[in-house]
């Protein structure tokens, strides 16, 4: 799969072959070249914001940025740099969506989930989807939710970082910030969570009481999962370390290795309708007023 944060360099030749059609007015090369990065950008969105139709609309406002200022890339540096720099800075400083108003630091989300009583899965004939795929949702759902308690800069060197696995070199240049930084920064992301998550979770450490499987069951009494609507578990399920290569970084603490491991377990998000969206998007007579291009067919 198309990896926009390999240290590969063919994928920045490719994506600078579709960019210089694009501008020239190829709609086919426009399409291929957004599509090569929407499911990233996606991914990205939905660990700021939590909620898949939220990090839809993140997305949509991204790659029209993208779309409209396309005309301006001159080149200088590579594709993936440019569109990752504009995809940083807005999900940085964007309107605050709902979820990140709901939670505001560890210790408030640690005290909902103690709140959370413990409780035996509910019957396989009462829900409409295995009793696995619950726990799963339960899980994937209470480990993005903790991403919230990190600061919007964390939060986004945490996903970068440790789970897209952006090397420190190319992160930095998304972030325009040095590599030290990028790496100091990434360090205390994952030293927050994973005081946490020691503390907490059992699927870190044993010695916790709280485990998925006991609190399902709350979880969607409280309406934190939703049985029939799925948020974080796709029908058909693409993980994160599947796709995104694993950046090689000297962590000496077992339990930080473990949780680095579990968010990259998490799957690999995509929406549902992609080619469909974007064909729609392309339709909208400001948005091609904008790129003043003559959308050859």
């Amino acid at each position: 799969m198309f990896n926009p944060f390999s240290e590969i360099t063919e994928d920045d030749a490719s994506d600078a072959t579709l960019v210089e059609q694009a501008k020239n007015g190829d709609r086919a090369a426009l399409e291929k070249v957004v599509l090569r990065h929407q499911a990233w950008i996606y991914n990205i969105a939905v660990r700021m914001v939590f909620h898949p139709q939220d990090a839809e609309e993140v997305t949509q406002e991204v790659l029209i940025k993208v779309i409209t200022k396309l005309s301006t890339f001159k080149g200088e540096s590579k594709f993936r740099t440019w569109l990752y720099r504009i995809a940083a800075n807005h999900v940085l400083n964007m309107k605050r969506r709902s979820a990140e108003t709901s939670v505001k630091t560890f210790a408030e989300y640690g005290a909902a989930i103690r709140s959370t009583p413990d409780a035996d899965l509910p019957d396989s004939n009462s829900v409409p989807v295995a009793l696995p795929i619950l726990v799963e949702e339960a899980k994937n759902s209470c480990t993005m939710g903790m991403l919230l308690c990190l600061d919007r800069k964390q939060r986004l060197i945490f996903t970068l970082g440790e789970i897209l696995g952006v090397s420190d070199t190319v992160g930095s240049d998304v972030l325009e910030i040095t590599a030290d930084n990028f790496r100091q920064s990434l360090s205390r992301a994952r030293r927050d969570l994973h005081r946490f998550l020691n503390d907490q979770c059992g699927l870190v450490n044993k010695s916790n009481p709280c485990r998925c499987p006991k609190k399902t069951r709350g979880f969607i009494e409280h309406g934190h999962v939703d049985p029939h609507r799925l948020l974080f578990v796709p029908e058909h399920v693409e993980r994160v370390r599947d796709v995104a290569e694993e950046t090689v970084r000297g962590i000496e603490d077992v339990v930080e290795r473990q949780h680095a491991a579990l968010y990259r377990e998490h799957p690999f998000l995509r929406q549902a309708d992609e080619i469909d969206w974007l064909r729609r998007i392309l339709q909208r007579e400001d948005l091609r007023g904008t790129l003043h291009l003559p959308w050859k067919s």
